[in-house]
């Protein structure tokens, strides 16, 4: 049986907007990335690259270059978290690594996450996230964030740790407007445990169920009710998703998708259970 590979992209996607996530990866439709969007990406990634290559011992001045902001950055999030970020408390570590990749089998599909930073002892594992932007308005919408959701139910279900003894720590980078990095700590128990696996099941049986309609009908996915994201969304004109008297005319140009996020359903290859 074919196993389709799902990231927590794909899953906030479906959960938000079912039609939207047909466009992007069944459809593989998109629109070119602005140059300020560009750049946030390009900051984030060089960022990430950094803390990786720190944690592997690694100079990462070369990296960094003439880049005073990044390294700002790079000093304040490791003077911010000295007990995390200290490369010479070892104790008691089962595991210690950067750009962690693990999945999980679930429901026919493979679940996939990656971690910037997984830290696992004796009694406790701990999972570090790097947000290149600012703190996050709302704290309970990024508990419901299938990131958040996903990489704590993986990592209890791929370890012998209870969901008590796991936890998941975003680090909001600062931007020229704060003066330290923020950190937002979520712990987690086995009643979210439970919640998220029923989640989890009810929007895959979800997806099962349109890919079958999709595949052998040309059925598309369901659309959500109008909400604000309608407006801004790059596929406001193909769903006719705008708000009385707002007219916009944008070219959607069939373009590939960037490959960290692409899912291409029919060119995903078969990974045995």
């Amino acid at each position: 049986m074919t196993k389709y590979r799902l990231s927590q992209q794909h899953l906030n996607l479906l959960t938000t907007c079912p039609r939207k996530f047909q466009h992007l990866y069944l459809d593989n439709l998109s629109v070119p990335t602005t140059p300020e969007e560009q750049e946030r990406l390009n900051w984030g990634s060089q960022f990430h690259l950094l803390m990786q290559q720190r944690e592997l011992g690694l100079p990462i001045e070369p990296l960094m270059g003439e880049n005073q902001e990044m390294q700002h950055c790079v000093e304040q999030i490791c003077q911010a978290a000295p007990e995390t970020l200290n490369l010479q408390s070892q104790n008691n570590l089962i595991l210690r690594q950067a750009e962690y990749n693990h999945s999980i089998n679930f429901n026919n599909y493979i679940l996939t996450v990656t971690y910037d930073l997984l830290i696992a002892d004796f009694q406790q594992a701990q999972i570090l996230d790097w947000k290149a932007h600012s703190y996050p308005q709302n704290q309970e919408k990024l508990a419901q964030n299938w990131q958040t959701r996903l990489y704590l139910y993986t990592l209890v279900e791929t370890s012998n740790y209870l969901p008590e003894k796991v936890s998941m720590t975003y680090w909001f980078i600062q931007s020229k407007n704060q003066q330290l990095p923020y950190k937002l700590k979520f712990s987690y128990n086995q009643q979210a445990h439970q919640k998220t696996e029923q989640d989890l099941k009810q929007i895959l049986d979800k997806l099962t169920y349109w890919l079958k309609l999709y595949q052998e009908e040309g059925t598309e996915f369901p659309q959500v009710e109008i909400f604000d994201n309608c407006n801004s969304c790059q596929f406001a004109t193909r769903c006719q998703r705008f708000s009385e008297g707002k007219q916009k005319e944008m070219d959607i140009q069939s373009v590939g998708v960037s490959a960290n996020l692409v899912l291409n359903l029919d060119n995903v290859s078969e990974v045995s259970i």
